[in-house]
Formats: structure tokens, C-alpha cells, sequence
């Protein structure tokens, strides 16, 4: 008895594909699985979602602008106020309105939020429900 070390020729020689027929039977088997559970994950309750619209805010007229500048100067509606007391005052007349106006504040990029403070401070003193502050929005695609 002696080993044998080359090959006589009438042994099988390797293989060099991939036997496919186990991939068939698991491909097979998965798809029998999703073809079950798929109407199950589909079935949902049906409900009537809200749509929602986006418009573009318009100041109305009767809303108050009220703008102050980085020397703390406030603008009603263009038109300069001298001090915080003849606010409230304008203020006060317009919080018994009904529907009472909004009060949209626009405050220069550079002025201190002491004044902007003053500014609250003196509508809500005045009973002014509503106050909107007014920004620039961002650019576009940005």
C-alpha cells in the first residue's frame, strides 16, 4: 500500500461553477414569504387626511405697523412717536377696537432688544393681544 500522489485521470476534476440550485430554493422561499405578509402591511384604516394651502400673509389695513429704527425711534405707521407714553396712549385706543388689530412689529437688524422690550412691555400695558414681529425671509433655495 503506497500513496499515491499524482492523479490517474479517472477521478472527478473540480467543479469551477457556482452550484445555483440552493439559491433557486431560498429565492423561492422568500418570495413565498412576502407574497403573504405584503397584504397584511398594506391594509391600513382609512382616514380622510386635511389639506393644508399656504398663502402668502397680507398685512391688512387696519393692523398696526410699528417700526423701530437702531436709535430706538418708533414709527407708527410711518409716522414718529415721540416716547413710550404717546404709544401707550395710540395703544390704548386701539385694544378696545373689536376685533381688536394686530400689532406687527419690524425692528431694524441693528437696534438693542431694550427698545424692542419697551415696545411689548407698553402694548401689553395697553391690553394688546396679537403682536407679530416682521422679518425678512430667507432666499430661495437656500
Amino acid at each position: 500500500m503506497a500513496m499515491q500522489l499524482g492523479s490517474d485521470g479517472d477521478e472527478d476534476e473540480v467543479i469551477g461553477t457556482i452550484n445555483t440550485t440552493p439559491l433557486v430554493d431560498v429565492m423561492l422561499v422568500l418570495l413565498i414569504i412576502f407574497l403573504i405578509t405584503i397584504p397584511v402591511v398594506t391594509h391600513t384604516v382609512p382616514v380622510k387626511l386635511p389639506s393644508e394651502v399656504n398663502q402668502p400673509y397680507k398685512t391688512k389695513p387696519e393692523n398696526i405697523n410699528l417700526a423701530v429704527d437702531k436709535e430706538g425711534k418708533m414709527f407708527w405707521n410711518e409716522r414718529q412717536v415721540p416716547d413710550t407714553t404717546a404709544l401707550l396712549e395710540k395703544l390704548k385706543t386701539i385694544a378696545v377696537m373689536e376685533p381688536q388689530p394686530e400689532l406687527h412689529i419690524r425692528g431694524d437688524q441693528e437696534t438693542r432688544y431694550e427698545y424692542i422690550g419697551k415696545v411689548i412691555l407698553t402694548a401689553q400695558r395697553a391690553g394688546i393681544a396679537k403682536v407679530a414681529f416682521i422679518t425678512e425671509p430667507p432666499a430661495r433655495g437656500g
